[in-house]
């Protein structure tokens, strides 16, 4: 959808913002508008279009991730407001880049009410709020609350003993610690206890564990407050600094977080395509099933990618290696973690949790249901019944939400199947249809609670629990599905080029389980998964996990983070302790977030300390030494893919470099972006022929990814609006080539073809089998460049001579190299 007149969007490169009171480490160290501008020439040079911010609007001080949103009103004066924004956006358009905003709609942040003005003013005045309108609150009297606004906050039942006076902002209040709570106008009199006035108030203090919560949250994080963007007040109190920033030039497009929290995705879509124009980029963040399609009349450019990093890792998995690992993780979980595992497991944790962390949303669903009722059917409904009923409905839907059109029968046959098999639900489930063919409340709360319970189910428990091969376990991904064929691939990515030729394509994200590089070598463990077994059977022998289901999920994650010399450091030992302890609760065996087991823990931890110090380093070090140079080919052709395929690539700040991040917090470390400048400086002009990847690994992976950005932004018009097709390498290795050819818009046959790029697949087994020996690759008539090495082609060539010395190949015809910087 980008028009001429405005700035290409070719690339775009995440940053994570974040001012000094945010640091986790309590350094104070701080990346704010003034901190990007430095690297301003750096991302240039690199080749991106884009800066892509994290979110920019008023959080709290400490949040180092800024989605918890307490004023979206507001430029966050921590990262230098917005004089610092059009500063930021000055110096970018000085070197021909834009900006890109990630935008949060479906939420704010409450976990200190004094911190934002309108959840402190409804809990001031209640219904009577000129801001009560804008958060999803259940004010029924039948909300758990007495028809107040009921607030998870007690320690203890009965701890509204301890309630206290206190002053806020100049406001009366009631503090509980150190929660404070307005008092509303009237309502206190001289001599009136804290007890009594709390009595009068419009908010109502619940033990935490009651599980009483009458307003919509992000899914089970009590401290995040839905809002009501269905409302057109809320949405223009909401987004008016959006206009703004539109209106003064200063961003060229916008990232939506979380669309599937809203009442109403699609519409809200349309509503925020008008705001922002046709000519602007808009990308959501959808979270697409395997095979579900994105709504085509979905007026956005795409998704923010998952989808494309399933398809990039998934082609280079060995799927040979399914038996194998299946049977593997059989031995040390009890479970083969296939298909029929995965399914059955995901429908249990989506259960349990509707009924335990979602379940007042549930809750909240069935009194909907009942009041949006239009007919009698399945009046006498016993309500445990209904409450079940329910539970299981959405743990059986397969996908996030399932109202868009595109997927208008899901539903439909979810409810026909559970009818067949459990005829005593026919009842409730005619109540639940007959609530949701009502298109009221019910059927809104019905596609957020499955939302919710899908991701509460999926990725936070399910994916901390399968273990057959977790680079599997990513958002959008499917561990039950061992791969991606070649011809899947391929059929994907003429998909995305026919569809959704600018969505975004991603590798790493805010919120991937473990970076590209780290998923690149826990890939590579399919290439000699015998190896791995004999490793894995090794180590536990010195060193016997706790329990072994643990013990082999954590141990696939060390490997991947684990130093290719052997020399872990305490920097190291520190984060994989915290990731550890962070996994270890949101599988939720045997210990959780809200009921800690120390000692378990610590005897999870004790284990990881025995192989960090151990005899097992020894094994764990051999083996990432095997395979470390197929871990560096996978990375480097992958990310190649990723950036010459269809779509709007995004690189996550600091990938252009092999990285080794596990799970948030841990991927939001700051960046060493002096060494990043060095490095490029270094790599300038083409790669001698004796480069070594294993032994600059970072410099090569740099260098691809920068020789790709560059291209893409010397001819847009190819990956903007150009075709796709595969190319074929030919003779006895074939199958470890993937390559793909980038064709010009309004040109046919082969001599339309402009670009190609060539990837190694399976790189230890075609080593193991001596190369690629008469494989060959055709090119269409005439000269070609591989523009990383600077090395000229033409015609049929041998394998071995277009990927010497990289595993890679990146060729543009030649006539169109001189314009591409090397």
């Amino acid at each position: 959808m980008s028009a001429p007149s405005r700035r290409p969007i070719t690339a775009t490169y995440r940053l994570q913002m974040r001012g000094p009171q945010a640091d986790e480490s309590g350094n104070g160290r701080a990346f704010r508008f003034s901190d990007a501008e430095e690297i301003v020439d750096y991302l240039a040079d690199l080749g991106i279009s884009h800066l892509y911010l994290s979110p920019i609007f008023r959080s709290p001080v400490d949040s180092s991730h800024g989605y918890d949103i307490i004023d979206p009103t507001e430029i966050n004066p921590e990262l230098g407001g917005l004089e610092g924004l059009r500063k930021l956006s000055a110096k970018a358009k000085e070197r021909g880049l834009g900006i890109i905003i990630d935008i949060v709609p479906n939420h704010v942040g409450v976990a200190r009410p004094e911190l934002n003005s309108w959840w402190w003013d409804v809990l001031k005045n209640g219904r009577e709020s000129e801001y009560e309108p804008f958060f999803d609150i259940d004010w029924h009297e039948d909300n758990g609350a007495g028809g107040k606004l009921g607030l998870p906050i007690l320690g203890q039942p009965g701890d509204e003993d301890t309630l206290e006076f206190t002053e806020v902002n100049g406001d009366e209040a009631l503090a509980y610690y150190d929660n404070y709570f307005p008092i509303a106008p009237g309502t206190r009199q001289d001599g009136d206890t804290p007890q009594e006035v709390y009595a009068r108030q419009h908010y109502c203090l619940k033990f935490w564990r009651d599980g009483v919560i009458s307003y919509r949250r992000f899914f089970s994080v009590n401290d995040l407050a839905g809002i009501r963007q269905e409302d057109a007040r809320v949405f223009e109190h909401t987004h008016g600094i959006i206009r703004r920033l539109i209106a003064e030039d200063l961003i060229d497009g916008v990232r939506v977080d979380h669309p599937d929290g809203l009442s109403d995705p699609f519409h809200y879509i349309q509503r925020l395509r008008d705001l922002v124009g046709p000519d602007r980029w808009l990308v959501v963040e959808k979270i697409l099933g395997v095979d579900e399609p994105l709504d085509p009349r979905l007026p956005a450019d795409g998704t923010t990618g998952y989808d494309a990093l399933r398809e990039c890792d998934g082609v280079f998995i060995s799927r040979e290696a399914e038996d194998t690992l299946s049977m593997l993780a059989l031995h040390y979980t009890g479970s083969t973690w296939d298909d029929t595992a995965i399914r059955a497991t995901e429908e249990q944790l989506k259960r349990e949790v509707a009924n335990s962390e979602l379940a007042a949303e549930v809750r909240r669903l069935a009194r909907a249901i009942r009041r949006d009722n239009f007919s009698t059917a399945g009046s006498s409904v016993d309500e445990q019944l209904l409450l079940d009923t329910i539970e299981d409905l959405v743990a059986a839907i397969p996908v996030y939400r399932a109202d868009y059109i595109s997927l208008s029968r899901v539903t439909a046959t979810v409810v026909a199947d559970m009818a067949r098999r459990f005829p005593s639900r026919r009842d409730a489930l005619d109540l639940i249809v007959a609530a949701l063919l009502a298109k009221k409340e019910a059927k809104v709360r019905f596609a957020q609670v499955c939302g919710a319970v899908m991701a509460k189910g999926v990725e936070d428990t399910t994916f901390y629990r399968a273990s057959r091969l977790i680079a599997l376990q990513e958002v959008g991904g499917d561990p039950g599905r061992f791969g991606v064929s070649a011809a899947e691939f391929h059929l994907l990515q003429q998909e995305r080029a026919s569809l959704w030729p600018h969505a975004m394509t991603t590798l790493s994200t805010h919120d991937t389980k473990r970076d590209e590089d780290v998923r690149a070598r826990i890939i590579e463990l399919t290439e000699i998964p015998n190896e791995f077994a004999e490793t894995v059977r090794r180590i536990f022998a010195l060193v016997p996990a706790p329990d072994s289901a643990t013990g082999y999920f954590l141990l696939q994650n060390l490997l991947g983070i684990w130093p290719a010399d052997g020399q872990v450091s305490e920097s190291l030992r520190s984060r994989f302790h915290a990731y550890t302890l962070k996994a270890l609760r949101e599988a939720g065996l045997h210990t959780t977030w809200v009921d800690q087991d120390s000692a378990y823990e610590q005897s999870v931890l004790d284990w990881c300390d025995a192989l960090i110090d151990g005899p097992a380093s020894t094994q764990i070090t051999d083996l990432v030494q095997r395979l470390y140079p197929g871990q560096v080919a996978i990375s480097v052709g992958r990310k190649l893919l990723q950036l010459i395929g269809p779509g709007i690539p995004d690189v996550y700040q600091g990938a252009e470099f092999l990285t080794d991040s596990l799970v948030d917090p841990d991927n939001r470390r700051f960046v060493d972006y002096v060494a990043r400048r060095q490095a490029l400086q270094a790599t300038a002009g083409p790669l001698p022929q004796d480069t070594d990847l294993a032994t600059m690994p970072h410099r090569v992976k740099q260098k691809v990814v920068a020789t790709a950005l560059r291209l893409r932004r010397a001819y847009p018009e190819i990956f903007r609006d150009g075709g796709y097709e595969p190319a074929f390498a030919e003779g006895p290795a074939e199958s470890h080539a993937v390559g793909i050819a980038r064709l010009a818009p309004e040109e046919e046959g082969p001599e339309a073809v402009k670009v190609i790029a060539v990837a190694t697949r399976r790189p230890l087994i075609l080593a193991e089998r001596g190369g690629w020996k008469d494989t060959t690759f055709t090119l269409p008539a005439g000269q070609w460049t591989e523009l990383i090495t600077g090395a000229t082609f033409e015609g049929t060539i041998a394998m071995s001579d277009l990927l010497s010395p990289l595993p890679t190949a990146l060729l543009v015809r030649s006539e169109l190299a001189d314009d591409v910087e090397s």
